[in-house]
């Protein structure tokens, strides 16, 4: 390391008016706080001082590697020892787990098995009816590349028809809201329906939500080996009655309106319907379905009264 130059000008008052540091090497590191004060303050203790008239140069001279403290890092580095990692020794008969990947694939019964000792039931998917209901708002929501929900068709095995969809309006301080509502009977033709209604300012995101909303009202319908009622019943919705008898093989479905579209979403292929009362096809069709509510199969009529069936026809 060379030496290092301080020189001060001052002009012909005695006021030191510029300070500039000639270091002939370019390293040249300043430091907040010396590592050792005890050789920082030796090292200003040998400096030079020359005096040539308004220009004091101030000389530090070349410092020998050896005079270089160190110690601080030394004892730092020192201080470390190499650790051993020394594991306990396992107790007798042990036995370590398999790893994950060894184990055999979990069947889709287990997982859901687990799901529903974590979160409960309704993680399962299954309800009461055995239909998918609860976990149905995912399915249907999916987002697109601009940030949009696109709701798909949901694909559980019930088919949807749609009943009627009507323009209503809301009045409101700014003026009138459009909006649409549509109703909606979903079935699988084999003794299951449900009749939902919705409204949205749309009217495909209108029958979307009611077909959600009829997948949360199924019932069953209770249907003979000819497809058709096990008795007559009537069912009353609001100011809508719904008269429902049954009928012979090859007569098919004679009824109108909601109450036709009901009965074939539920698999009735040969009954008698008459909408008495209102025309109002929301109240129609949940007059349908508080009739066919009321309907009973001889057996559980037999096995509630603990008879047999043959009893019942006597």
């Amino acid at each position: 390391m060379a030496a290092t130059t301080l020189t001060l000008s001052s002009s012909s008052s005695s006021a030191v008016s510029s300070i500039s540091l000639h270091n002939p090497t370019p390293r040249f590191f300043l430091l907040n706080k010396p590592a050792n004060s005890k050789l920082f303050l030796s090292s200003l203790s040998r400096l030079s001082l020359s005096s040539t008239g308004t220009t004091t140069t101030i000389t530090a001279p070349r410092s020998n590697p050896g005079e270089i403290d160190t110690s601080f890092f030394d004892d730092e580095f020192a201080s470390e020892e190499e650790i051993v990692f020394d594991p306990p020794t396992p107790p007798e008969g042990f036995i370590a787990p398999p790893y994950f990947d060894e184990g055999p694939p979990e069947t889709e019964d287990e997982i859901a098995a687990a799901y529903e000792e974590l979160y409960g039931p309704a993680y399962s998917g299954e309800s009461y009816l055995g239909k998918d209901i609860y976990v149905m708002d995912s399915k249907a929501k999916k987002m697109t590349a601009f940030g949009k929900v696109k709701k798909d068709k949901i694909r559980d095995g019930f088919e949807e028809r749609v009943i009627q969809v009507r323009r209503v309006t809301k009045v409101v301080k700014g003026g009138k809201q459009l909006h649409f509502r549509a109703i909606v009977v979903v079935g699988d033709k084999q003794g299951q329906v449900g009749v939902g209604v919705g409204k949205a300012k749309e009217v495909i995101g209108a029958v979307q939500k009611s077909a959600i909303n009829a997948r949360r009202n199924i019932i069953t319908v209770p249907l003979t080996k000819y497809s058709t009622f096990p008795h007559r019943s009537d069912g009353k919705y609001g100011a809508a009655n719904v008269m429902l008898r049954p009928a012979s093989p090859g007569t098919g479905v004679i009824a109108g309106g909601a109450v036709r579209i009901v009965l074939e979403m539920a698999g009735v292929e040969n009954a008698l319907g008459k909408q008495l009362g209102s025309n109002n096809a929301l109240n129609n069709a949940r007059a349908t379905v508080v009739a066919v509510q009321k309907m009973r199969q001889f057996r559980d009529v037999a096995r509630e009264r603990g008879i047999p069936m043959e009893e019942l026809w006597k």
